[in-house]
């Protein structure tokens, strides 16, 4: 998920900019240009180092600016499927809850998240189990693997990530607790809200 790889690009170093340090004008343009921004190769770009001019920069005819080649070792992020996160649930909706890892939010639909039947309480922002008891709700902590991943390079935030917890080892991480200490630890209940008992499920 995390790597450090090295890329070449160009930035455009407008005509005002000329007659600086054209290599700290470089770096400044590279950071502004590629730090936080997604490709669907290498994800998001976090951070950028050991910024390099490669050669002399080229003018465009009509275009007083230069365009120069440039690498640098980035610091990216790209989720991949398979991968196992840690994440804090940021939203509870109607067909599950979304868990935010790194800069991205990713799905756990209403199916993925424990086998038994969720109750939804989105005045209190909770998802209870009807058999166990256990409840997931905004701030939560869990473990989940990645399904599925589709990034949109143009608006991020619009990535379609899905995530579950239906597989040994995964869950909120109190329930993985419980389940290696099962007599330290007394098994969750969901509060009961000032907003009344929890609504039927209902999927999107």
């Amino acid at each position: 998920m995390y790597q450090i790889v090295e890329m070449e690009d160009t930035v455009r170093i407008p005509p005002n900019e000329l007659g600086e340090d054209q290599d700290a004008v470089a770096r400044e343009l590279v950071h502004r240009s590629f730090e936080g921004r997604l490709n669907k190769k290498h994800g998001f770009t976090l951070v950028a180092t050991d910024i390099q001019r490669i050669g002399e920069g080229r003018v465009i005819h009509g275009d007083g600016a230069v365009y120069q080649r440039v690498k640098f070792n980035a610091l990216t992020f790209k989720p991949e499927v398979g991968e196992v996160v840690e994440g804090t649930v940021c939203e509870v909706v109607e067909f599950g809850a979304f868990v935010r890892f790194g800069p991205l939010d990713g799905l756990l639909h209403m199916s993925q998240i424990m086998n038994d039947y969720l109750n939804v309480d989105l005045g209190n922002e909770r998802l209870t189990g009807k058999e166990t008891g256990r409840f997931l709700a905004l701030g939560d902590k869990v473990r989940a693997r990645l399904v599925t991943v589709s990034l949109n390079e143009l608006s991020p935030r619009e990535s379609k990530i899905g995530l579950t917890m239906r597989q040994p080892g995964l869950g909120k991480l109190e329930w993985l607790e419980e389940d290696r200490n099962p007599d330290a630890v007394k098994p969750q209940r969901a509060p009961r809200g000032p907003r009344g008992p929890p609504r039927g499920r209902r999927e999107a």
